[in-house]
């Protein structure tokens, strides 16, 4: 067997070498009832071939692999040029983990600091780190950030948060005992600033947010104080709207999943996290730095290790143990190979589609967008009747769209969210209007 080196003789030898007669009876001392835990699936040894064959034969039950993609939520169906995963498939490339003597690995620590320079760059902070595992890990590891710094014990969240970034939040702050103070949304889908506490950490808002809206940044700041304002932002928006550094963010956090790496059923992921230099010690993660060797040669160094586990153990800023540096990678190569003026053309086609579609949506009878705020590329449409009946006949035609649950939750009933990219073409747009009754 592949993975197995040992035969079915060498087996026998060990286990007469230990007096045992079977590899079960090495596991006799654990409790059969936790021993049944394991198996709950009833599987059994099979062939190789055989597997590959079952794997197969599920993976053609995965209709959303064939549908056209009009879901969004946090993942996006993007393209991804040739050149990203061709490059990153290279051999010297393909590990997901940051060397533990990263200064033998200069490649990696290269593109580690040009990943954090784009970072930066893009959302026009000072400072970036080597990347988290996920936006939701970044933005819980930014909420932690605002209490070491602020210390007051409560955070304010916009409701307009996605929910499964929400469901992060709450973990790690139930873990590190730090409430959080829900902020309520207005009639056009932005946070309501007027519900944000005085004694706060930091507030929380997201934008675009979980309804398609961009949050207004203008004035923020200067309406919470010295709380720190942190922004979830979606990366490519920003090749379009100004960046939240612009507008005095503190921290910056996003999925870095639209640069360049596939939707894949939701993973692997890319956590994207920039703040300001005055803060720099308070950094989750890793920052890979330039310096000069004693020649005078340009080197790359692991420049602050903030877990620092080997040296502060409990008493470091963060517990994450590691970076999703083959997807930092993918998005290094990705924003180097559009450029600046090609991100730029892929926001504006993802506004530009996604604005004509809702404008078709809003003609036909029934259909209305309960929001008014400006909203990049997804958008909220209320139905005339169960969204459920009109998602599953979006689904028979060919089209995934998220289910209404997750909008039903944030408080907004009988609706589906659409999200649209620079893939989607005009006929699918016609086929999708088509099927939502607004066909010539």
């Amino acid at each position: 067997m592949r993975y197995i080196p040992n035969t079915s003789a060498d087996r026998r030898e060990m286990l007469d070498r230990v007096g045992l007669d079977s590899v079960d009876a090495l596991f006799a001392d654990v409790p059969q009832a936790v021993r049944e835990r394991f198996h709950p699936l009833g599987l059994e040894p099979q062939s190789e071939l055989d597997v590959a064959e079952h794997a197969s034969r599920l993976a053609a039950e995965n209709q959303a692999a064939s549908m056209t993609s009009f879901a969004g939520g946090g993942i996006y169906d993007h393209y991804v040029p040739s050149a990203v995963w061709n490059l990153a498939s290279r051999s010297e490339f393909v590990t997901a983990y940051t060397p533990y003597q990263p200064e033998i690995s200069q490649g990696t620590l290269v593109a580690m600091f040009e990943f954090q320079t784009l970072i930066a760059e893009l959302t026009g902070m000072e400072v970036a780190n080597a990347s988290l595992y996920d936006g939701a890990t970044a933005l819980a590891e930014a909420a932690l950030m605002a209490e070491r710094i602020r210390k007051r014990g409560r955070v304010a969240v916009a409701r307009s948060l996605l929910p499964h970034l929400r469901r992060v939040l709450q973990t790690y702050a139930w873990g590190a005992g730090i409430t959080l103070h829900e902020v309520p949304y207005d009639a056009s889908g932005r946070c309501d600033l007027a519900g944000v506490p005085e004694d706060v950490s930091g507030l929380i808002l997201q934008s675009p947010n979980a309804f398609g809206v961009i949050e207004s940044l203008e004035g923020v700041k200067d309406r919470i104080g010295d709380a720190l304002l942190i922004v979830s932002a979606y990366p490519i928006s920003l090749g379009l709207l100004e960046p939240p550094g612009s507008f005095d963010a503190d921290v910056v956090v996003g999925e870095g999943q639209s640069l360049g790496l596939p939707m894949a059923y939701g993973g692997p992921l890319l956590g994207l996290f920039a703040t300001r230099e005055a803060h720099l010690r308070q950094i989750p993660g890793r920052i890979a730095g330039q310096t000069v060797d004693a020649n005078g040669e340009t080197g790359y160094v692991m420049a602050a290790q903030t877990r620092e586990q080997h040296i502060r153990r409990n008493r470091a800023t963060s517990n994450i143990c590691t970076n999703s540096a083959l997807c930092a990678l993918a998005a290094t190569i990705y924003l180097s190979s559009v450029g600046a003026e090609g991100l730029r053309t892929v926001a504006e086609l993802c506004a530009s589609k996604a604005h004509a579609l809702a404008e078709r949506i809003r003609r036909i009878d029934g259909f209305e967008l309960p929001f008014d705020g400006p909203f990049f590329n997804e958008f909220v449409v209320r139905t005339p009747e169960d969204p459920e009946q009109v998602r599953t006949r979006l689904a028979n035609a060919g089209f995934l769209v998220e289910s209404s649950g997750e909008l039903a939750s944030l408080g907004v009933n009988r609706s589906l969210r659409l999200a649209v990219t620079e893939r989607r073409t005009e006929d699918e747009i016609d086929r999708l209007i088509d099927v939502l009754g607004g066909g010539s």
